[in-house]
């Protein structure tokens, strides 16, 4: 654990390092192609931190937690933007088709309830295990196999996209917040260099549940069974609910 630690450390500070490197124009990780170049000093850091934090189990359960709670109230605070996009649409409609007076901003409006519902349930959608998944052969392996295949994958796939996705999202941002941008598809100008700013946020928020999602991952190689989630579920696959019942022998919830 001891070495886990220092090697975390280690990690840590260079990613720290790669960063003030990359703003004085050094580029310490020309080894890595330029995609993952530019996001390096994050993925050396989380991984750092995956190592010092893994080295406790009550630092991994907090963490856990902490990063439950904190998806789960990002995704039911902007659920209500569902609403005000429906509120939205049926104006339009009353206002078209009733008063024959279609508003110039609406459509620019709806696109961006939509957007924000869009990247900011997907954190959500992850602490919940509510994404799409082809796991046919995934679910024939053991626990503790499936942990592993999901660790190897975070890191391969999920990580450089999500950092990535907060790196240049900021950026995207900044620069919509500097020109002051405005739609351009919308003769009104609505303002769209707000909505922009939650792309860096969606990318932070997937970022910090993905390493919880790890820490399960590493649970579960230790332990040989997945933790339980104490988040609440909206919804659920009905084959999943009839194996646990299964399992569970209660048949009378089997139907």
């Amino acid at each position: 654990m001891k070495i886990s630690k220092t090697i975390g450390i280690l990690f840590v500070a260079f990613g720290i390092i790669d960063l003030y490197a990359a703003r004085y124009g050094a580029n310490l990780t020309s080894f890595l192609p330029s995609g993952l170049s530019k996001i390096s000093p994050a993925l050396f850091t989380i991984i750092g931190f995956l190592m010092i934090i893994s080295s406790s189990e009550n630092s991994i359960r907090s963490y856990i937690k902490f990063a439950d709670r904190l998806s789960v109230s990002m995704g039911k605070a902007f659920s209500w933007c569902i609403v005000i996009l429906m509120g939205g649409t049926c104006y339009e409609v009353f206002m078209a088709y009733a008063l024959n007076a279609p508003t110039l901003w609406n459509f620019d409006f709806s696109l961006q309830m939509y957007g924000a519902i869009f990247m900011m349930a997907g954190a959500y959608t992850l602490c919940t295990e509510a994404h799409v998944r082809g796991d046919v052969i995934y679910r024939l392996f053991s626990q503790r196999v499936q942990a592993w295949i999901d660790i190897v994958l975070y890191f391969i796939f999920f990580f450089p996209g999500v950092i990535a996705l907060a790196f240049y999202g900021y950026e995207y941002a900044a620069l919509a917040w500097k020109i002051k941008e405005t739609s351009w598809n919308s003769p009104a100008q609505i303002q769209i260099y707000m909505a922009k700013s939650l792309i860096p946020l969606s990318g932070s928020l997937l970022t910090l549940q993905g390493i919880g999602e790890v820490f399960r991952c590493i649970i579960c190689i230790k332990t040989g069974s997945w933790p339980e989630r104490g988040t609440e579920r909206d919804a659920e696959e009905t084959e999943k609910v009839l194996m646990r019942t299964s399992q569970e022998g209660n048949k009378e919830d089997v139907i």
